[in-house]
């Protein structure tokens, strides 16, 4: 895998638009306000890339351009970092355009830079890791930076500063608070604090050893079953089997998989069917071990935790339940490729490249 290096004052990071163009709605103008005052502060210079603000209708009749951003950005040289705005539902579209390109692959592959997104852009991280760049799952502009409590939320901000040179952190432990998710989001909501509960569980060892290994592997439960299936767009399936997005049951070896949910809080009846098809593809007759999210506002926690235990039916491999990261905020940053090393004794998570 190749790494990229960490973000250093005085560096251009692109803002990037991959999957919903929400992010050029008027709607969103505080976040951009918001999240460009806060990267300065860190003394970042973002940069939007050309396509990034032109709205939902224009970037959804324009999967090329929100492609062209992604390949302009890891052609340019003074851009150390990219940030996806947020997630979405068809990034898919941009494979054709990304690999089938051999000047952006051989970008990716000569220029590494910081890459950080969640939700659907699992399919950007799944694309990138077959191109061996390792990447995070992690912060976007929208919900991190853009969040319009007067501060970032505190875990959050952690792991975005974790891509910061000299912020380096290592190990990963429970939040000891979680937030419900808002649902005023609006500009008259700035200022306003999230409802906030003390965290009661913190991360939940479901079955198997208190100690694990494997380089990590993952992310949206969601993305994962629509990759796999043409439940959301009838060409998702042929088009990422294409380019053989989905890892085989080869790649997935020794490897830790993590999952979580997205914001549609799917009812178990659905889940139970997205966890099936990971055991269909034997990712869990070969792994290591799973890390799973907490549920956005805790929903069907309990319902979820039955499901996993049953489908998978393997009381030898190691769940860990309720880790933040991915929807359920605040959200912790998951790195593609680097090994981690599960403790449960210590209720710790430690990252080593």
């Amino acid at each position: 895998m190749n790494y990229a290096r960490k973000l250093r004052k005085g560096d251009k990071v692109a803002i990037v638009s991959l999957s919903s163009g929400m992010l050029g709605e008027e709607f969103c103008s505080h976040n951009i306000e918001i999240g460009v005052k806060r990267l300065k502060d860190y003394g970042l210079e973002p940069v939007f890339m050309p396509n990034a603000l032109k709205g939902i209708k224009y970037l959804q009749a324009h999967p090329e351009a929100r492609a062209k951003d992604l390949k302009d950005a890891f052609l340019d040289d003074s851009i150390a970092g990219i940030i996806c705005a947020i997630g979405g539902d068809d990034t898919y579209r941009l494979l054709p355009y990304l690999m089938e390109d051999a000047e952006f692959i051989e970008a990716v592959e000569k220029h590494p830079k910081l890459f950080t997104g969640f939700s659907d852009t699992t399919v950007n991280h799944l694309m990138l890791y077959k191109l061996g760049l390792s990447t995070y799952y992690g912060p976007t502009f929208i919900c991190d930076l853009g969040e319009i409590a007067n501060e970032m939320l505190p875990y959050s901000k952690m792991a975005f500063e974790s891509y910061l040179e000299g912020y380096e952190s290592s190990e990963i432990v429970s939040s000891e608070i979680w937030y419900e998710e808002r649902e005023d989001f609006s500009r008259a909501a700035i200022g306003t604090d999230r409802i906030t509960h003390k965290e009661e569980r913190g991360f939940e060892l479901l079955q198997g050893s208190e100690i694990f290994q494997g380089e990590l592997l993952g992310g949206c439960l969601e993305s994962f079953y629509d990759i796999l299936t043409n439940t959301r767009y009838e060409d998702e399936k042929e088009i990422c089997e294409r380019y053989g997005l989905f890892p085989d049951k080869k790649e997935w070896t020794e490897k830790i998989l993590f999952i979580e949910t997205c914001e549609e809080k799917p009812i178990p009846e659905l889940f139970e069917k997205e966890i099936l098809l990971l055991k269909e593809k034997g990712v869990f007759d070969v792994i290591n071990g799973v890390l799973v999210g907490k549920p956005q506002d805790e929903v069907y926690y309990q319902e979820y935790k039955d499901i996993l235990i049953k489908v998978i039916d393997n009381e030898e491999l190691p769940i860990v339940y309720n880790v933040n990261f991915g929807h359920a905020t605040p959200r912790c940053a998951l790195q593609y490729g680097v090994i981690a090393k599960v403790d449960m004794k210590q209720k710790k998570i430690y990252l080593d490249k």
